[in-house]
């Protein structure tokens, strides 16, 4: 009985002390002065501090002024978290408190503010801009804000406004002009590019067109040639035939002067033989080509002097 009576006070006293740690948080606890990070599914709750683990979100609006002593606005979109290995310094600004991360996010929003404030004096309010801001404080913050043990997720400026209604109003102007005069110069410079674009087609087609004329010439020129060459065969051909004709020509002129017998055979006799004898007292007309004439000539010759021979062995 007392057993369980014990056990049952042991029992009893868990339930009161020690609490489930949920996903989203982080249980802490001291060790000889040094914050450390439970990593247990339970924890007691008397000697440990369990602060959440959930990114904390805000706006930052800072107040300052640019080179001139003008008026800005400027907003800030800060997010940040608890720093897992900086928890030390996250107790010592927030203190032992489940509110320390936002306690920690008010000290970090401070340091922004006095970062801004900096780097606006240093600049005209034309020259300042939500990136040259946001890259400044980047640079200044870092991932990992050691002193105030917290981790920053992302800061982003985002506007930066002046105070002063007409200088806004002047400088959406001029915001407006700078537009509209980058506008116009990108319409000219694709008026530019079109016109070179045409221009280098123009050209290009112009090249081409002169190839192909190029080409056609030498194709007529290779044709030419090719034609001079077949009429010089044609002329060299018509040369060698009539050589061949003209030794033909001349052997059968002097077979008839060694032979006048075969004068007979002579289709130039043969024609005057039946023009004769068809026509007995007609005059014989025997149309010949110039070949036949010339040939004929020949033929002539060689009869008269057989004739002349023939009434010399007569007279003989």
């Amino acid at each position: 009985m007392l057993t369980a009576i014990i056990i049952f006070v042991i029992l009893l006293g868990f339930i009161y002390e020690y609490r489930l740690r949920k996903p989203d948080q982080l249980v802490l606890y001291e060790s000889r002065g040094v914050v450390k990070q439970r990593k247990g599914k339970f924890y007691p709750r008397h000697f440990s501090l369990a602060i959440p683990a959930t990114i904390h979100s805000s706006a930052v609006k800072v107040e300052a002024e640019a080179k001139g002593k003008l008026p800005i606005l400027v907003q800030v979109a800060l997010a940040c978290a608890a720093s897992p290995s900086q928890l030390s310094e996250l107790v010592r600004v927030g203190g032992w408190d489940k509110n320390a991360v936002p306690k920690a996010a008010a000290e970090l929003e401070i340091l922004i503010t006095s970062y801004v404030k900096e780097f606006a004096q240093q600049f005209e309010i034309e020259e300042l801009s939500a990136e040259k801001l946001t890259q400044h404080l980047n640079k200044k913050l870092g991932l990992t804000v050691h002193a105030l043990g917290l981790d920053i997720i992302s800061c982003q400026v985002q506007a930066v406004d002046p105070l002063d209604e007409e200088i806004a109003e002047a400088m959406r102007k001029q915001e407006a002009a700078r537009i509209m005069e980058q506008t116009e110069q990108a319409n000219q410079k694709a008026r530019v590019a079109a016109a070179q674009a045409r221009i280098e087609a123009d050209d290009k087609i112009a090249q081409t067109e002169h190839q192909l004329a190029l080409k056609k010439l030498a194709l007529e020129e290779k044709q030419q040639q090719k034609e001079a060459l077949l009429q010089k065969q044609r002329v060299e051909e018509e040369i060698k035939r009539r050589k061949m004709q003209m030794e033909v020509e001349k052997k059968e002129v002097e077979l008839l002067k060694e032979n006048p017998e075969l004068l007979i055979l002579s289709p130039q006799i043969a024609r005057l033989a039946e023009a004769s004898q068809s026509m007995p007292n007609a005059k014989t007309v025997v149309s010949l080509s110039p070949e036949q004439a010339a040939q004929s000539s020949q033929i002539i010759s060689v009869i008269q002097e057989l004739l002349q021979k023939m009434v010399e062995k007569k007279k003989e």
